[in-house]
C-alpha cells in the first residue's frame, strides 16, 4: 500500500480515478472468503435446494446475505484497526488454554472441510472421465506449491482469477431460460407457501455453509498481511459487500439451474456431480461442462484456503510465525500445518472404502458447535476500545450482530440434529 500512494504521487493522478485505484488495490479479501465459501459442499447444498424445492426458498438468501455481510465486515475492521489476526486477539484476551481448545475443534472440522474438497476435486474430474487417482494428487501439488512457492499478491491474484470462473453458474443460469418473473417473485416477496417445515434441513444448509469458522480466520488475517490501513476502512467494506453479494449471486443461480431442470423433471440427485450429469439430457453438454467446471474450480481453491485460513489461525493463536509472503525457514509451524492438511485431506480421498459421508457430517457439526462460539468472541472483541479505539460497534449493530448469533444457535441447534444426530435414531 505504501508504494502504491507515492507512484501516485508521483504520476499526479487526478482524485477520481485515485479513488478508483485505491479501491481496487483493497479489492481481494473480502472478495476471495466470500466466493470461495461457494465451495464442494457449498455447491451441493445449492444444488439440492434447486431439485428438491425449485425456486421456493430463494428468499432466504436476503437475509443470509446480510448476516454474511455484517459478519465479515466486523472481522475485517478487527484486523484493520488492530492489525492483528482473530486468534491472536483471542489469545490476548481470553488465554491460551482457551485458545487451544478452540483451535482444538476448528482443525478438526477445517480437516473434515478439506476432504469434502478434494472428494469435489475427485467428483468433478469424474464428470470429464478422469479418475480420481489422478485428479486429487495433481490438484493437491498445484494448491500446495502456490502457497509454498508464491508471495501474498501472487496467491492473492490466483485466487481472484479463480473467483471469475464463478460465472460459469450464472451462465448456466441464463442458459436455462428460467421465467425470471417467478424467479423476482420468489425472491423478493415470499408467500406463505414458501415457507414449509419440509424445507428446514435445507434451509439449515443453506444458512450453514455460508457462515462458517475458518472464513472469519481467513479475512482478518488476509487483510492484517495485505496491510490495509484504517484510512480504507471504506474501500474494504465495499470489498466485502460486493463479494457476498456475488457469492449469494452465483448461489441464486445455482439453485435456478438445478429448479428449471431437475426440479421440474421430478429429479431426484445427492450431490453436485449428479446434478451435473443429470443436467446433460435436459439442458446440453455445454450445461454439465460449465457447471462441472465450476465445481472443480470451486473446490480447488478451497482446498487451498480451507487448509491456509486453518495454518494462520493455528499460528496466531500459538504465537508462531506466519505468512505466505515468508518461507519455509521463517514460518516452519505455517508451512508445516497447511502441508500436513493437504496431504491428509488428499489421501484420505483416495482411501478404498473410507467413509466420507460420515466424516464431512461430523465435521459440520463441529462448524455447528463453533461458529455461535466465534461470533460471541468477535462481537466481544470488537466491542473492547483497547483494541478497536473509536472503530466498536454501535448499539444498533450489537443488537443485529447477537440476533445473528441467536439464529446461528437455532439454525446449527437444528443442523446438528438434521445431518448429526437424526440419521442415528
Amino acid at each position: 500500500m505504501p508504494e502504491l500512494k507515492d507512484k501516485i504521487k508521483r504520476y499526479n493522478v487526478p482524485p477520481f480515478l485515485k479513488k478508483i485505484i485505491i479501491l481496487l488495490s483493497v479489492v481481494g479479501p473480502g472478495l476471495i472468503t466470500a466466493n470461495i465459501d461457494n465451495d464442494a459442499g457449498g455447491i451441493a447444498t445449492y444444488s439440492l435446494a434447486g431439485a428438491q424445492t425449485g425456486y421456493r426458498l430463494l428468499w432466504t438468501l436476503i437475509p443470509i446475505t446480510i448476516a454474511l455481510i455484517m459478519v465479515q465486515e466486523m472481522s475485517a475492521r478487527m484486523g484493520i484497526v488492530s492489525g492483528k489476526g482473530l486468534a491472536d486477539l483471542i489469545r490476548e484476551k481470553f488465554g491460551l488454554k482457551i485458545t487451544f481448545y478452540t483451535l482444538f475443534f476448528l482443525i478438526f472440522a477445517d480437516l473434515g472441510n478439506t476432504m469434502a474438497e478434494f472428494a469435489g476435486i475427485a467428483a468433478a474430474g469424474e464428470i470429464f472421465g478422469i479418475s480420481k487417482y489422478l485428479s486429487v494428487p495433481i490438484s493437491s501439488l498445484f494448491v500446495w506449491l502456490l502457497i509454498l512457492k508464491g508471495d501474498y499478491k501472487i496467491v492473492e491474484r490466483v485466487f481472484l482469477l479463480g473467483c471469475t470462473v464463478y460465472l460459469s453458474y450464472i451462465i448456466s443460469g441464463v442458459m436455462m431460460k428460467p421465467d425470471w418473473l417467478e424467479v423476482l417473485n420468489a425472491t423478493f416477496v415470499p408467500t406463505a407457501q414458501s415457507i414449509n417445515a419440509k424445507d428446514m434441513p435445507i434451509i439449515v444448509g443453506l444458512i450453514g455453509t455460508s457462515i462458517t469458522p475458518w472464513m472469519q480466520f481467513y479475512i482478518q488475517s488476509a487483510v492484517v498481511e495485505k496491510g490495509i490501513s484504517i484510512k480504507h476502512l471504506w474501500e474494504s467494506k465495499i470489498d466485502i459487500i460486493v463479494g457476498c453479494t456475488f457469492m449469494v449471486t452465483v448461489t441464486m443461480f445455482i439453485i435456478i439451474c438445478c429448479a428449471v431442470t431437475l426440479h421440474e423433471a421430478g429429479i431426484q440427485i445427492t450431490g453436485a456431480k449428479d446434478a451435473a450429469l443429470a443436467l446433460r439430457p435436459l439442458a446440453g453438454d455445454y450445461s454439465t461442462v460449465l457447471f462441472g467446471v465450476g465445481l472443480f474450480n470451486a473446490s480447488i481453491f478451497a482446498a487451498a484456503l480451507l487448509p491456509l485460513a486453518t495454518s494462520y489461525y493455528v499460528c496466531e493463536g500459538m504465537g508462531w510465525e506466519s505468512g505466505v509472503d515468508k518461507n519455509f525457514e521463517e514460518a516452519p509451524h505455517f508451512f508445516s500445518i497447511f502441508t500436513a492438511l493437504i496431504l491428509i485431506g488428499a489421501a484420505m480421498v483416495l482411501i478404498p472404502g473410507i467413509n466420507l459421508f460420515s466424516i464431512l457430517i461430523w465435521s459440520q457439526v463441529a462448524n455447528g458447535i463453533l461458529i455461535p462460539i466465534i461470533l460471541l468472541y468477535i462481537i466481544n472483541l470488537c466491542n473492547d476500545p483497547e483494541i478497536m479505539g473509536e472503530y466498536t460497534n454501535t448499539v444498533m449493530y450489537n443488537f443485529i450482530s447477537y440476533s445473528i448469533v441467536a439464529l446461528m444457535v437455532l439454525v446449527n441447534g437444528a443442523l446438528i440434529y438434521f445431518e448429526g444426530i437424526k440419521p442415528l435414531l
